[in-house]
């Protein structure tokens, strides 16, 4: 395949996740967040800065996010 060696790599996500597309990174969300009008609250900043300082792994931090909003 050939392809125009100045394009942009794209990162791919996991072929186990049953979609193909890429990844945007957290800084180029929030911009595109903003746009739509969308703002994180002060407790979803505070759980990303807890996933940060403790390393956690992706899954990690999508069981902290379902945590915080299932109900019981």
């Amino acid at each position: 395949m050939w392809y125009q060696s100045s394009m942009a790599s794209q990162k791919t996500t996991s072929k186990k996740a049953g979609g193909s597309g890429f990844v945007l990174g957290r800084e180029r969300f929030e911009k595109i967040s903003a746009v739509e009008g969308i703002e994180l609250s002060n407790a979803m900043k505070k759980r990303i800065r807890d996933s940060d300082r403790k390393g956690l792994s992706p899954e990690a931090r999508r069981a902290a996010i379902i945590r915080a909003h299932s109900k019981g």
